[in-house]
């Protein structure tokens, strides 16, 4: 199977993380965690879940993975002030390969300035940010615009799941 890497902030949304995460492993990938910091964990908005950071952009390279995925919470506005992640995730995005990113996910992909011209879709608090750096906004549960997988929130988890599973099978024929 593939390797994945998903970038995770200090209060992400707990279960933006644990379903894909869980899903995608479940499948057979190998995932990194990256954030801020390699080997510290970082915890959830709810308080339910921490996960580990394996890595952070230092050391890592879009080429090394298969798929990019970014949960949602207050994590990826956390985030955004990282130059590094910033650019990995830059990078990513310009590689062509699948890039998932859900309810306050598409903030990295704004700070990238990877969304004009693109049709995405988020938690609505991020709608303005989205439409004044270019995209345009939708109110559907899952918008796939060429590598980008964009869902709003928790209860979109399922096709966002299945959304991924469609970009990681296409890439791999």
């Amino acid at each position: 199977m593939s390797k994945l890497v998903f970038i995770v902030g200090e209060g992400f949304e707990d279960s933006e993380f644990q379903v894909p995460y869980e899903h995608l492993k479940k499948a057979g990938h190998a995932i990194d965690v990256m954030g801020d910091e390699a080997g510290v964990d970082v915890h959830g908005k709810r308080g339910g879940f921490a996960a580990h950071i394996d890595i952070d952009a230092r050391g890592a390279y879009p080429h090394d993975y298969a798929a990019l995925v970014i949960p949602g919470g207050f994590g990826p506005d956390r985030l955004r002030t990282n130059e590094k992640i910033v650019a990995f995730v830059e990078g990513f995005v310009s590689t062509g390969k699948p890039v998932a990113a859900i309810c306050h996910g598409p903030q990295l992909l704004i700070e990238a300035d990877q969304v004009r011209g693109r049709t995405l879709t988020s938690w609505p608090s991020v709608r303005t940010d989205l439409l004044n750096a270019g995209a345009v906004w939708v109110d559907e549960p899952v918008v796939v615009d060429g590598n980008l997988i964009t869902s709003r929130k928790p209860a979109d988890l399922e096709p966002f799941c299945q959304a991924i599973d469609a970009a990681l099978a296409r890439q791999a024929a």
